[in-house]
């Protein structure tokens, strides 16, 4: 079974790293096996409601170095809209989407920036206080 790594941020500030298998945008909850379990370990349930992001990474710490790119590569062909997001806690992130409208409680986003630790993010949209396709 594909397990995928993520890190589930909320919007008042608490952070789940682990991996799961069960997440889809269209259902209230999912359940994350934490980076630190042991190998017998059960899931945690870990709700939408209250949760700012949920980014799909290529490792749980990245690089607190690097500062993540906040436009596109012109030799970089792109797939979706381009979009601008701004989260209510300020942080800023621009990438492309396949699937935003502005009714629906989520969408995915891919980063701009193709060395960014985050390969994709679901939004949640009551965590923004702005969102503009550009």
């Amino acid at each position: 079974m594909i397990q995928i790594k993520i890190v589930a941020h909320y919007q008042d500030g608490k952070l789940f790293k682990g991996v799961t298998n069960d997440f889809a945008p269209n259902k209230d909850a999912f359940h994350l096996v934490p980076m630190d379990a042991p190998p017998e370990g059960k899931p945690i349930e870990l709700h939408i409601n209250g949760l700012k992001g949920l980014f799909f990474v290529k490792d749980y710490f990245g690089n607190p170095d690097y500062h993540e790119k906040k436009d596109f590569d012109p030799s970089q062909l792109l797939v979706g809209r381009k979009i601008k997001v701004i989260f209510k806690d300020g942080e800023l992130m621009v990438g492309t989407t396949n699937g935003y409208q502005p009714t629906r409680p989520g969408f995915f986003v891919v980063p701009a920036d193709i060395n960014s630790n985050n390969e994709r993010c679901f939004v949640v949209t009551s965590a923004t206080v702005e969102i503009s396709l550009i």
